[in-house]
């Protein structure tokens, strides 16, 4: 572990006034009785964690534990985590937990990377759980480590999709922007500003997937794939018109999955594809009764397809944003937009490039041994926590 934290830049210190980060290696913990040894470990530290630091424990994976006694202590790590980060998110800093199933410590590097740079700033309380592939795929680079990879974004035009489409072209991705016609003028001006190819298209049309993937193959074949694009129909449920129920499930649903399966046996070794979700799908929400369904079946949807993924060499996850700052939030009263801050662990909303982010790292190989999760960009959100 020592060697992984150096070879990302890390300084190693005993001693000190204040840290930057806090990282417990208990990979090979199988007694609660040894949780005792991350308390004294924390206990004894946490009050030299500087502003916006990091804590990443590492611990066994409670799925493949041998015992119940070794998956329980697993499980408990996960409590202690999103403890934590309640704990340290006034002062700006984060706690996630990396739960390893054995492959090796190259499985290991991408996620604690991640967790310890400031891309990682608005995920908290979080676990990464790394298994390993049925197949390896490209080998990590983490130096423009989407050179030469093809990435297809929907609802691409602005807000998280317009992020995550700067964000991957950045990291050496070419990309195809995918976005409805209406939204034409705002989608072509993304792509003249970061180089990408853009295709006007409804996704929840027929041959949507088809069109996707031959345009795709013209740039170099398919090797990412976000499911971005989203709409809100929101009505209490007495309310809500059939049509606001279709066309929620339709986009949010429907569509995502239509074009994952299709993607599926045409993905590039080591393909990723990414599907947004939202913490509506995993705690509800009022008022989006077709929102939080759409959302919560695409988790299930992607836990379901992860081992066809596994056996072609890709990953698939979901991604769920919290209270992120977006030309939609910001028509909010500004009340209930505070309350939507304040209902997170850092006490502020997140921004696009928050979730850019997170998809960015998922979609690279550094990032193979993490399929069929849902990872929440959240703050440390209190709802369904």
């Amino acid at each position: 572990m020592q060697k992984q934290l150096t070879e990302a830049g890390a300084r190693l210190v005993e001693g000190g006034d204040k840290v930057d980060a806090l990282v417990f290696d208990g990979r090979k913990m199988t007694r609660t009785t040894q949780l005792d040894d991350v308390y004294t470990f924390y206990h004894a530290n946490l009050r030299k964690l500087d502003t916006c630091g990091r804590v990443v424990v590492i611990g066994p994976h409670p799925e493949h534990a041998g015992s119940a006694e070794a998956a329980a202590t697993a499980g408990a790590l996960t409590g202690f985590v999103k403890s934590v980060a309640k704990e340290v998110g006034n002062k700006g800093a984060t706690a996630n937990l990396i739960q390893y199933a054995g492959g090796g410590d190259t499985l290991i590097a991408g996620p604690l990377r991640f967790l310890l740079s400031a891309r990682s700033a608005f995920v908290t309380g979080q676990s990464f759980g790394v298994t390993k592939p049925a197949k390896r795929g490209p080998a990590p680079a983490w130096v423009q480590p989407l050179t030469e990879r093809v990435a297809v974004v929907t609802g691409a035009a602005r807000g998280i999709g317009a992020a995550t489409a700067e964000r991957l072209a950045a990291e050496g991705a070419t990309v195809l922007a995918v976005d409805i016609p209406p939204s034409a003028e705002e989608l072509n001006a993304l792509c003249r500003r970061i180089g990408a190819t853009p295709l006007q298209l409804d996704i929840t049309a027929d041959d949507a997937p088809q069109r996707i993937i031959a345009e795709a193959e013209k740039l170099g074949g398919l090797h990412i794939v976000i499911n971005n694009a989203g709409i809100t129909r929101d009505k209490l449920l007495v309310n809500m018109s059939e049509q606001f129920w279709r066309q929620a499930l339709a986009v949010n649903l429907e569509a995502a999955l239509r074009i994952s399966e299709a993607a599926a046996p045409v993905l590039q070794p080591g393909g990723r594809v990414i599907c947004l979700s939202s913490i509506a799908g995993i705690a509800g929400n009022r008022g989006q009764t077709n929102y939080g369904a759409a959302k919560a079946g695409l988790i299930a949807g992607v836990r379901a397809l992860a081992p066809t993924m596994a056996e072609r060499g890709a990953t698939i996850n979901a991604v769920a944003p919290g209270f992120i700052e977006t030309r939609l939030t910001a028509a909010i009263p500004f009340a209930i937009r505070e309350a939507g801050r304040r209902m997170a662990a850092l006490g502020q909303g997140g921004l696009p490039l928050d979730v850019a982010e997170l998809i960015t790292f998922l979609s690279t190989p550094g990032a193979a041994g993490v399929n069929g999760q849902t990872i929440r960009v959240c703050g440390g959100n209190f709802l369904g926590a």
